[in-house]
C-alpha cells in the first residue's frame, strides 16, 4: 500500500529519543551510501509503507507514556527505513488484525514479533530472522500455581494467532486444561489477575520483559525449550509474492544496522547487554 505521503507518526530520530534515549543514528548509511553498495533503498527513495503491528508486545512495540509506539522491532524498523531511504505509516491493529491487514492489501508488511512459521509461509514471504525467541506459561506466584500439572482442571488464557497459543493447544489435552483467547498480551494479563484464568502462555522475553519491569505480577512456571517445535525466530513479513523491494529493503538494511552496531543497542535498550 504505497503512498507519496510524508511519514505520518514520526521520523526515526523521534522514535529512538522517546523509546531509548540513544542516537541509533550513528553509523547507518546514508541515502547515497546505500546508492553506492546498490542498495534497493536508492530506487525506493521517498517511498512510503504502510507497516502494521501489535498494540501491546512489549518490549517490541507498545505505546509509551506520549502515546508513541516504541520497541525493539519499531525503533528496528526506524533504523532500517533511515538505512535504505524509504519511510514508514505505522498502523497499530494488534497481532490478528495486522496480518489479515497485510493478507487483504491494507498494509505492505508487518512487523510484530512475529514467528516464521512453515504454515505462515505459505501466506508470507519473511525477512532474515532478526530475534529468537521461545515460548512459556506464567502464573500469579500467590496461586500455587507452580507446574503444568498444576494446571489440570483450570482454564488458561493465550493470545489468538501466536505460538505460544499453538504450544498451548499441544499440550492442552496432556495436562488437561482448557483455554480461552484473547486478542491481546494486556487482556490475557488481566485475566489472569483476575481469577478468570489460572495462567497465561506468552513469548518467554515478552512475559520476562513484562515480570522485569512490574507491568505484570507474574512468574514463569514452564518454557518450551529452545529444542521445541515452538521455539522461532521472528521475522518481518510481507503478502506472499508481493512486494519484493520492501522486503530486499529491510533485509538490506538488517544487515547493515547489525554490522554498525545499531541492532545491538537497540535490543540493549529494552532488554540490557
Amino acid at each position: 500500500m504505497k503512498t507519496s505521503a510524508n511519514l505520518s507518526r514520526r521520523s526515526f530520530l523521534t522514535t529512538a529519543a522517546a523509546g531509548a534515549g540513544v542516537v541509533l543514528l550513528a553509523g547507518c548509511s546514508s541515502g547515497s551510501d546505500a546508492a553506492d553498495e546498490g542498495s534497493a533503498g536508492s530506487a525506493a527513495s521517498g517511498e512510503t509503507y504502510t507497516i502494521a503491528t501489535d498494540t501491546t508486545f512489549a518490549p517490541f512495540e507498545y505505546a509509551d507514556e506520549n502515546n508513541e509506539y516504541v520497541g525493539i522491532d519499531i525503533d528496528m524498523l526506524y533504523a532500517i527505513a533511515e538505512d535504505q531511504g524509504f519511510q514508514v505509516d505505522l498502523d497499530a491493529l494488534g497481532f490478528q488484525a495486522a496480518t489479515e491487514a497485510v493478507q487483504s492489501g491494507q498494509a505492505d508488511g508487518i512487523i510484530a514479533g512475529m514467528s516464521i512459521t512453515e504454515e505462515r509461509k505459505e501466506t508470507f514471504d519473511f525477512s532474515d530472522p532478526y530475534f529468537d525467541s521461545t515460548v512459556c506459561c506464567a502464573a500469579d506466584p500467590d496461586s500455587g500455581i507452580t507446574s503444568l500439572e498444576d494446571l489440570e482442571g483450570l482454564n488458561v488464557a493465550v493470545k489468538i494467532g501466536t505460538m505460544s497459543a499453538d504450544w498451548a493447544e499441544s499440550i492442552a489435552d496432556e495436562y488437561g486444561f482448557t483455554m480461552t483467547t484473547f486478542e491481546t498480551s494486556d487482556m490475557m494479563y488481566q485475566e489472569v489477575g483476575t481469577g478468570n484464568s489460572a495462567a497465561c502462555f506468552e513469548d518467554t522475553p515478552v512475559m520476562e520483559y513484562a515480570i522485569a519491569t512490574g507491568s505484570v505480577s507474574l512468574e514463569v512456571i514452564a518454557d518450551c525449550g529452545t529444542d521445541s517445535e515452538f521455539a522461532s525466530q521472528y521475522g518481518f513479513g510481507v503478502k506472499k509474492g508481493e512486494n519484493a523491494e520492501l522486503l530486499e529493503m529491510f533485509n538490506a538494511g538488517l544487515t547493515n544496522i547489525r554490522e554498525d552496531g545499531t541492532y545491538d543497542e537497540i535490543v540493549a535498550t529494552y532488554l540490557g547487554e
